[in-house]
């Protein structure tokens, strides 16, 4: 079942001319407009690799992927009944979090065809109890009615894996290694080897070599194409 945020962002990409939920062989797209295809992807961007990388062959697509960076909960008493609590998710998505989402998705991205629109939004989500087939349920069981766009925070586009290496840090050592990408985002060493895995995949850095295990990474010098 479509959420309403699925659907505020479809309308979010209407201009003059554009169709949802157009038809293209055996794809339905989310708002297909003059000269490119619009796909939104609120769950993970490996579940639409094979699409994207079929429709790119013939067609401009602009992939738009929604991050949660602030999320309020919304209770309720039952389905479609009184709210009886809102609060604040500690959960909160940064910009970062797309790495998570290419590491199997290098194949695809970069393309020549293919822009990657990252949103940055503020949501509610509507929730109730659940009501499983088990005799008991633990405090915390819940399902969620619906989610709701409350506002969009920020947006950035990236078409080139030159467009990514913005977020490495501009201090690096020559040769560089994840802990030191870590350590100057402020990160944990798990999202800096994200990074590098995502831009030695995509020709943006290279390994040189390897420290006490750690690999080492160079910038290519070479200007890498979308």
């Amino acid at each position: 079942m479509e959420t309403s945020l699925h659907r505020q962002l479809k309308e979010r990409y209407l201009t003059e001319g554009a169709v949802v939920e157009q038809r293209f062989g055996r794809y339905r797209i989310d708002v297909a407009r003059p000269g490119e295809l619009v796909e939104i992807q609120l769950s993970s961007l490996t579940a639409i690799r094979d699409k994207i990388a079929a429709l790119v062959k013939d067609h401009r697509v602009l992939l738009v992927k929604p991050i949660i960076a602030r999320k309020v909960l919304v209770k309720m008493s039952r389905c479609g009944g009184r709210v009886t609590e809102r609060r604040l998710s500690p959960k909160r998505g940064q910009l970062l979090d797309l790495f998570e989402e290419l590491v199997h998705f290098t194949r695809v991205f970069p393309h020549r065809k293919l822009t990657l629109e990252v949103l940055l939004v503020e949501i509610e989500e509507w929730r109730y109890p659940g009501h499983g087939r088990r005799r008991w349920r633990r405090p915390g069981d819940h399902q969620v009615e619906d989610q709701r766009l409350v506002n969009v925070l920020e947006m950035h586009q990236f078409r080139s894996a030159n467009d990514l290496c913005r977020f490495l840090p501009t201090s690096l050592p020559k040769p560089f290694h994840t802990g030191q990408i870590a350590e100057q985002l402020g990160i944990q060493r798990g999202i800096a080897q994200r990074m590098a895995y995502c831009l030695r995949e995509m020709g943006a850095v290279k390994t040189v070599g390897k420290v006490r295990g750690a690999w080492l990474y160079e910038r290519s010098k070479r200007r890498i194409a979308a």
